[in-house]
């Protein structure tokens, strides 16, 4: 399975058409949006027509910067599917997310993103690859530059438990780009770099 992988766009149209244009290029079979597709307030409008346009799936969580709505609106108007406490199959891979922050409006306690992702995960069942994607990145890691106190230790816990292949977040900007193991999970920052993954 190929995916594009990315997160915080924070509203720039230009680059998601680009996006979209190596999506197609690549003939990925997903694209994965992990949140802050916009700032607080702004609308969703126009973000992810350029990727239907070019015949791509689209599966998103939510950032710290958009609500429930802003993603309830990309459901309904583009067919795009929300991973925030779902689930998806293609094959013998399965993909399950949890959005949100721990800063600002739209954010969650540890509990809720462990119990979230747990959900999520159960509905997998027995299948060979997992990815795991969230907005917010681990605690203790090098993606949240081994800060005390950033990041999440619910998404953390979530890695060690259920131990997909792969997870992929956001959130933090200095380190898009960078990709760290915990046990045998790669932990990927995809950011604004439209990353492919092959699985």
């Amino acid at each position: 399975m190929k995916i594009l992988a990315l997160s915080d766009i924070h509203g720039d149209k230009a680059f998601m058409v680009e996006m979209a244009a190596k999506g197609a290029r690549e003939r990925v079979d997903l694209v994965l949006l992990a949140g802050d597709l916009v700032d607080f307030g702004e609308s969703t409008e126009g973000l992810i027509r350029p990727f239907k346009e070019q015949g791509l799936d689209v599966a998103v969580v939510p950032g710290n910067h958009e609500g429930l709505a802003d993603i309830n609106f990309l459901v309904e108007k583009y067919g795009v599917k929300n991973l925030h406490g779902y689930a998806l199959k293609f094959g013998d891979v399965g993909i399950f997310g949890c959005g949100y922050g721990d800063i600002g409006v739209h954010q969650l306690d540890e509990e809720s993103f462990f119990n979230t992702l747990h959900k999520a995960h159960s509905s997998l069942g027995q299948i060979k690859k997992k990815i795991m994607v969230t907005h917010v990145q681990p605690s203790d890691s090098i993606i949240g530059l081994k800060i005390p106190g950033w990041g999440s230790t619910g998404v953390r816990k979530a890695i060690e438990d259920f131990q997909p292949d792969v997870h992929i977040c956001g959130h933090i900007h200095e380190t898009h780009g960078i990709e760290e193991m915990i046990g045998k999970t790669k932990v990927i920052n995809v950011g604004k770099t439209g990353r492919i993954i092959e699985l």
